[in-house]
C-alpha cells in the first residue's frame, strides 16, 4: 500500500505520536505515584489544578481548535507538558512545590485543547466501519509512551532494592521526560490541515464550515441540552476518576520505587493489548452496532466489578503507603519488590487488569461518541466536553487523595460511581444507530472545502 501523507491513517499515527510523547509521558510519570515523588501532596495538588482548568478548557477546547486550527494549537499545548515535568526538577532542589502547582493550570489549558483536537482527528477521519480500528491504533501508540516512560524510573532506580530508603525520581529522570515531551510538541507541526486530508476513495475526510466565536459559543451551549451527551456525563465523570487511587493509593502505596516503574510498563502495555483486542468487536461487521455496543458494555461491566472486588481484598490488608510521617507502608511484609515473586505476582497482575479495564472503558466511550455523528467540528466539541467532564471527576479524585481520605473509602467511592454510570451507557448503546448522522447539508458556498479543491497526493 502506497504511503500518502494526506491519508487519515498517516494523520492519526502522527497525532498518536504526539500523544505518546506528551500525555503519554505525563501518564507514565504519574502512574509511578506522586509523579516520582515520595510525598504525593504536591503532585496531588498540581493534578487538581490541571483538572480544574481542564474542566473549562476541555469544554471550550473544541471551539478553540475549530477557530485556530490544529498545528500550532497542538504544538503550544504540547510544550505545557514539558513545563510541567521540568517543575519537578526545581522541586527536587528547593523542596518548594509552588512552581509545580502553578504549572498545573497551564497544563490544564494545553491538555484541554490537545485532547479536543485528538478526539476530532481520531473519531472523524476514519470511515464508520474503521472507527474501532483507528481508536485502537491511537490507544496502542499513545500508551507506548507509558511503557517507555515506565522504563525510565525502573532503570534509574534499579539498584534501589528492598530495604533502601525511598527517594524521589532524580533530575536525570525528569530531564528525559522534558526532552521527550518537547519532541512530541514538535511532531504536531507535521500534521496536515484537516481540510487537506482525504480517504483512499478520494472523499474528503472533513467538510469544515466557516465558523466564528459566536457560532462556537452557541454550539457549546447546545451540548448542555443534548440528551445523549447528558446521559453520558456519569461515564465521562468517572473515566479518569480512578487514576488517583490506582496510581497513588495502590501502586504508590505498596510497591518499591523500582517496582512502580515496572508496574507502569505493565499497566500501559496491558492497555495496548486490550485496546487492540476490543477493536475487533467494535468493528465487527457481522453484528449490528447496537449488538456490538451491548456486548462490549456487558463485558466491561463484568471486568470492572471483578477488578474492584479483587482490589478490595488487597486494600483490606493496609491503610497507607510511604509518606512524610511514615516512611513505610503498613502492608504486611512492607513494600513489595518485584523480586519477591510470591508476594508480587498477585498485586502486579491486578495492576495489569486495572490497565485493561481502563483501555476498555476509554475505547468504549470514544466509540460510543463516534457513533453519534461524522461531523468533525461537532466531534471536536464532543471530545472537548468529554474531557471537561472527565476532568471534573479527576479534580475531585486527586483532592480526595491530597486530603488523605482513607484509601478504603476512596476505593468504595470509585466502585460505586463507576457502576452508577453503566445503566446510562447501556441506554445509549441500545439506541445506537447503524449509521451515524452525516454532517448537515449546506449549499456549496457555505463550506470551506469545495469539490474542485486541488489536493496534492503524496
Amino acid at each position: 500500500m502506497r504511503f500518502r501523507y494526506h491519508s487519515p491513517m498517516t494523520q492519526v499515527v502522527i497525532m498518536s505520536i504526539v500523544c505518546f510523547l506528551c500525555p503519554g509521558m505525563y501518564n507514565a510519570l504519574n502512574a509511578m505515584g506522586g509523579a516520582g515523588q515520595v510525598n504525593r501532596t504536591v503532585s496531588n495538588n498540581t493534578n487538581t489544578g490541571i483538572y480544574c482548568t481542564l474542566i473549562v478548557f476541555g469544554v471550550v477546547g473544541g471551539a478553540i481548535v475549530n477557530l485556530l486550527g490544529i498545528r500550532w494549537t497542538i504544538f503550544i499545548s504540547g510544550l505545557t507538558y514539558s513545563l510541567y515535568s521540568s517543575s519537578y526538577i526545581y522541586y527536587n532542589h528547593t523542596g518548594n512545590g509552588a512552581f509545580a502547582i502553578a504549572t498545573g493550570p497551564i497544563l490544564g489549558i494545553g491538555a484541554g485543547i490537545l485532547w479536543s483536537a485528538q478526539g476530532m482527528i481520531m473519531m472523524s477521519y476514519p470511515n464508520e466501519s474503521q472507527k474501532g480500528r483507528y481508536i485502537s491504533i491511537f490507544w496502542v501508540i499513545f500508551n507506548l509512551g507509558g511503557v517507555i516512560g515506565g522504563i525510565v524510573p525502573f532503570v534509574i532506580n534499579y539498584n534501589l532494592g528492598k530495604g533502601t530508603v525511598e527517594k524521589s525520581l532524580p533530575d536525570a529522570g525528569y530531564i528525559v521526560f522534558v526532552i521527550l515531551e518537547a519532541l512530541g510538541a514538535a511532531a504536531a507541526l507535521t500534521l496536515a490541515p484537516p481540510e487537506r486530508v482525504i480517504r483512499g476513495d478520494g472523499s474528503h475526510v472533513v467538510l469544515m464550515r466557516y465558523t466564528n466565536v459566536r457560532y462556537e459559543a452557541m454550539e457549546i451551549l447546545k451540548l448542555f441540552l443534548n440528551p445523549w451527551i447528558l446521559l453520558l456525563i456519569p461515564a465521562f465523570f468517572m473515566s479518569n476518576f480512578f487514576y488517583s487511587y490506582q496510581w497513588g493509593g495502590f501502586n504508590g502505596s505498596i510497591f518499591t520505587l523500582r517496582t512502580r516503574g515496572l508496574n507502569s510498563m505493565l499497566y500501559w502495555g496491558s492497555q495496548m493489548a486490550a485496546a487492540y483486542a476490543i477493536s475487533f468487536l467494535h468493528d465487527r461487521a457481522s453484528l449490528s452496532r447496537r449488538k456490538r455496543g451491548i456486548i462490549s458494555l456487558v463485558a466491561m461491566a463484568v471486568l470492572i466489578n471483578v477488578m474492584w472486588g479483587c482490589t478490595l481484598i488487597i486494600q483490606l490488608r493496609y491503610t497507607h503507603g510511604p509518606n512524610d510521617q511514615q516512611r513505610d507502608t503498613d502492608y504486611p511484609g512492607g513494600l513489595i519488590d518485584f523480586t519477591e515473586s510470591s508476594r508480587a505476582f498477585g498485586p502486579m497482575i491486578l495492576y495489569c487488569f486495572m490497565g485493561i479495564m481502563d483501555a476498555h472503558y476509554q475505547s468504549f466511550v470514544y466509540w460510543l461518541i463516534g457513533t453519534m455523528t461524522n461531523d468533525s467540528q461537532m466531534l471536536a466539541r464532543y471530545a472537548g466536553f468529554y474531557k471537561g467532564m472527565q476532568s471534573l471527576g479527576a479534580a475531585i479524585a486527586w483532592q480526595l487523595d491530597a486530603q488523605s481520605v482513607n484509601l478504603l473509602h476512596q476505593l468504595i467511592v470509585n466502585w460505586v460511581l463507576i457502576n452508577f454510570g453503566i445503566p446510562f451507557m447501556l441506554y445509549v448503546a441500545v439506541n445506537v444507530k447503524d449509521q451515524s448522522d452525516e454532517v448537515e447539508e449546506l449549499p456549496n458556498e457555505d463550506w470551506l472545502i469545495k469539490d474542485d479543491m486541488d489536493i496534492n497526493y503524496l
